[in-house]
């Protein structure tokens, strides 16, 4: 599960040693062996020279790494490629970088926006009373995805934004699943609500 601490130190950093110590201590401890771990760890801590990289380094990120953070395989992945691009992240972790979060909030406010008007479109043709509820969840999301982009880069410096950061993707998790639901379930086994058949036959009027 995501934590507050996971979410920290994804924007402000760890403060404590640099990006490739915290990953090696973290989500990538399992791809290396012990010893493996421990003398990259090492090196790191001495200054990260060019010479040890060379003589023993090297070889266990290029039989270890390559695969993945080869620069090619994810953009988004560290680029592990060499010692100028191992350099870059021996230094001191301070998160993601605001070329990396505008780069991010782009991908999110054009990819995410266009998943929601997508389900809010079909949502909006289900039948849901009161109708300031219905508008509600279509609208909260797009809202909620503004204030989780903003509480990101109001993470690096004012840590305690992770919990809105938190709260944000909750809120676009449960309205996603709402509209989602509520649509699949009247297009594909509820009846025909009454209040909209009656309208159908002439009963209620057409604004109701």
């Amino acid at each position: 599960m995501l934590s507050y601490r996971d979410i920290v130190v994804a924007y402000s950093g760890s403060g404590k040693g640099s990006r490739l110590e915290s990953a090696l201590r973290g989500p990538m401890s399992s791809m290396l062996r012990p010893e493996e771990t421990a003398a990259i760890i090492e090196w790191v801590q001495e200054g990260a020279d060019r010479a040890k990289y060379d003589s023993t380094i090297k070889a266990t990120f290029d039989q270890r790494c390559m695969s993945c953070h080869d620069g090619t395989v994810n953009p988004h992945l560290p680029n592990l490629n060499g010692y100028d691009n191992v350099r870059k992240v021996t230094e001191q972790d301070t998160g993601a970088n605001v070329f990396t979060l505008v780069r991010v909030s782009h991908i999110h406010l054009f990819g995410v926006t266009f998943i929601f008007f997508t389900v809010g479109l079909i949502f909006s043709h289900a039948y849901v009373r009161p109708v300031w509820f219905k508008c509600g969840v279509v609208a909260l999301p797009f809202a909620a995805l503004f204030v989780d982009i903003a509480s990101w880069y109001i993470t690096k410096i004012y840590h305690p934004f992770a919990f809105v950061v938190m709260a944000a993707g909750a809120l676009m998790g449960l309205c996603f699943a709402f509209m989602w639901a509520v649509s699949m379930y009247q297009m594909w086994f509820s009846a025909t609500p009454t209040p909209v058949a009656q309208r159908e036959s002439g009963d209620l009027p057409a604004f109701d």
